[in-house]
């Protein structure tokens, strides 16, 4: 993709994000949507999320810079989302959210997403690593 197809799609993707209201945190699960403990949750037809909670305010948030793939293929504890999250916002320029909006984010990934034992392993450690005879002496 070229340099003006991505700069054209960021901004089309920021004047929609700009356009359209803010969604609040909802204290009700969704109307569209189940709770895990009522039965097997609907599956949005588009992006492939679980219809349910805070389902549309992650679609809103996480899909304005990914694909949704990238959360329905991702598995992780509250910690570890929150953490995936901060490094989003460290390293890929992601938006502070108020606090309230980030706990029903990562509320949302945590119940709908959890780790599961027929997933990928956690990492190993670093101090775990064999050393590395690629690293180069200085940062790129």
């Amino acid at each position: 993709m070229t340099l003006l197809a991505r700069t054209s799609l960021l901004l089309l993707t920021g004047l929609l994000l700009a356009c359209s209201p803010p969604q609040p945190a909802s204290e009700e699960p969704a109307e569209t949507g189940q709770t895990a403990a009522e039965g097997p949750p609907q599956i949005d037809p588009v992006t492939g999320l679980v219809m349910a909670g805070d389902w549309e305010l992650v679609r809103a948030n996480c899909t304005a810079c990914h694909s949704a793939k990238l959360i329905t293929q991702q598995r992780g504890s509250a910690q570890q989302w929150l953490d995936l999250i901060r490094w989003m916002q460290a390293k890929q320029n992601l938006w502070q959210f108020e606090a309230a909006v980030e706990e029903s984010i990562i509320a949302y990934l945590a119940e709908f997403y959890p780790p599961s034992a027929d997933r990928r392993r956690a990492a190993i450690a670093p101090d775990l690593m064999p050393p590395n005879p690629y690293a180069a002496d200085t940062p790129l």
